[in-house]
């Protein structure tokens, strides 16, 4: 039999199957939830890339891929723009459409380099290696959010990778398969296929946790107040006051140990504002239970911070956390973006917090990560290396409007509770609220978009994963071992 290669010399054929890629990435997230198509969303692209030899063709192939997920994915972004910070449809979308374009350098460059080994015998792991490498990238270069792997999330077997190699390793394997169905529809050598073996250790590894319910109660309050609303002292003080009644009510309801409010979407400032100073220690010392909220605080450089405040249930000052990484146009403005009016309504830009700081509830140490910090798993798992017997995520997603980011979101925290296997409680301000066990399975969520407090039951656990001990060393393993085939696909070039 005839080895092929490649597809026909036609790059508009080419171009088709990268978009298609594109779209069939889109297609795994919340949204559409196609996510069985995991193991062959890259797959079009990677056919796509057999037998072209030119390298600037196999990036623009990879980066018309890349704009056409990043779009499909972010498309709220736009709305964003254009309704809170005030750009309008032009300024909205021409500035989302220059996100989209450098984005997908990311895209491109994995096409660049994944064309170099898909001629290789050892096409199957080194493509999964440049593909997971190069999403480790995302963070450090900008902007970070789901990944291949994330559409894993509901998938009991291979998320017991989750626990050893974080994300990273659903990603590898769903590269993998799809490099491997790749392989299979250009009619290559069957024992090239013979790195899947592999996989066999999926069953071996241990199952997640199963499905308990916790020994602990938390009230999670969720305000769904408008993102725009024109806020005057009056009106402030109502909302807080509102607030705290609908916390007080809940906690007579279910006798919580924990109460918990959202990152700030009012403007809240607790070192400031005496009336909520008060309000907020009388809620505690009423319930008998700790108060965790989000807040506005300024750094030793007078700077403000997007910032989580505990109290204790005496109402005395137990513990604050700087968030550290900042969202992109929200709470600080990439440079070359300058022109970006910011989300947020602060008087300078928020300055990013240090460290990852645990706080005692009911004698257990406790991790608090803000928002958008979700999408990193690195910072995550260093409160539980630092202690943290459970998690909180306090977020503010009314910025995405009715859109398929707060699913998205609620993913990110999903897989974060299976790495690091601990219940994570999430307080947002409109949805989702929600409590997700250490399996990564949503326990307890509140309705979008309504006013309203949930009791949930949760959990401590001790020990570290794998994962929350080690980190990143598979991401930045694949990295390696795609810099290690990339040279040796070099070899037989330079022996000629």
């Amino acid at each position: 039999m005839k080895k092929h290669t490649g597809v026909r010399d036609s790059a508009a054929l080419r171009y088709a199957l990268a978009v298609v890629s594109g779209l069939l990435l889109v297609a795994l997230q919340p949204g559409f939830n196609a996510t069985l198509l995991a193991p062959f969303a890259l797959t079009p692209l990677l056919v796509a890339l057999a037998g072209e030899l030119r390298p600037a063709q196999r990036f623009l192939y990879g980066y018309a891929a890349g704009i056409v997920y990043w779009f499909g994915v972010c498309y709220w972004i736009e709305g964003v723009l254009d309704h809170y910070a005030g750009m309008g449809r032009l300024g909205g979308w021409g500035t989302f459409l220059l996100f989209c374009l450098l984005k997908a350098i990311h895209l491109g460059v994995f096409a660049l380099l994944a064309g170099i080994v898909m001629p290789k015998a050892y096409a199957v792991p080194a493509v999964a290696a440049i593909w997971t490498g190069i999403e480790r990238t995302h963070g450090p270069l900008g902007f970070a959010w789901l990944t291949l792997g994330d559409a894993g999330t509901d998938m009991s077997l291979p998320m017991r990778l989750a626990p050893y190699t974080g994300v990273y390793g659903l990603s590898f394997l769903f590269a993998m398969m799809a490099a491997a169905v790749a392989l299979v529809v250009l009619r290559r050598p069957r024992k090239e296929l013979a790195w899947l073996a592999v996989a066999v250790v999926l069953p071996f590894l241990p199952a997640l946790p199963a499905a308990r319910r916790g020994g602990e109660t938390a009230v999670l309050v969720q305000p769904a107040v408008a993102e725009d609303f024109d806020w005057t002292r009056a009106t402030l003080e109502q909302t807080e006051m509102g607030l705290l009644s609908l916390s007080s009510q809940a906690a007579v309801e279910n006798r919580p140990g924990l109460i918990v409010w959202p990152e700030a979407p009012i403007p809240l400032y607790y070192s400031l504002d005496r009336e909520f100073q008060q309000g907020a220690r009388a809620l505690a010392r009423a319930t008998g239970a700790q108060f965790l909220f989000g807040t506005v605080e300024t750094n030793d450089g007078g700077q403000p911070t997007n910032s989580a405040v505990l109290l204790d249930a005496s109402g005395g000052f137990e513990g604050r956390y700087d968030k550290n990484y900042l969202v992109p146009f929200g709470e600080f403005v990439p440079p070359m973006f300058h022109w970006v009016r910011r989300v947020t309504q602060e008087a300078g830009d928020f300055a990013p917090g240090h460290g990852t700081p645990v706080f005692a509830v009911n004698g257990h140490p406790v991790g608090v990560f803000i928002c958008y910090e979700s999408a990193f798993p690195h910072l995550v798992r260093q409160f539980t290396r630092e202690g943290a017997e459970a998690l909180v995520n306090i977020s503010n997603d009314g910025y995405f409007g009715p859109t398929a980011a707060r699913e998205q979101h609620l993913k990110l925290v999903r897989m974060r509770a299976a790495e690091n296997a601990r219940w994570i409680l999430r307080a947002t301000n409109d949805g989702i609220t929600a409590a997700v066990d250490p399996a990564g399975r949503v326990a307890a969520r509140l309705p979008a978009y309504g006013r309203a407090a949930l009791g949930v039951r949760y959990g401590y656990a001790r020990g570290l994963t794998f994962y929350a001990r080690h980190g990143d060393w598979f991401a930045w393993g694949c990295a390696a071992m795609a810099l290690l085939a990339l040279g040796a696909s070099q070899i037989p070039v330079y022996r000629r």
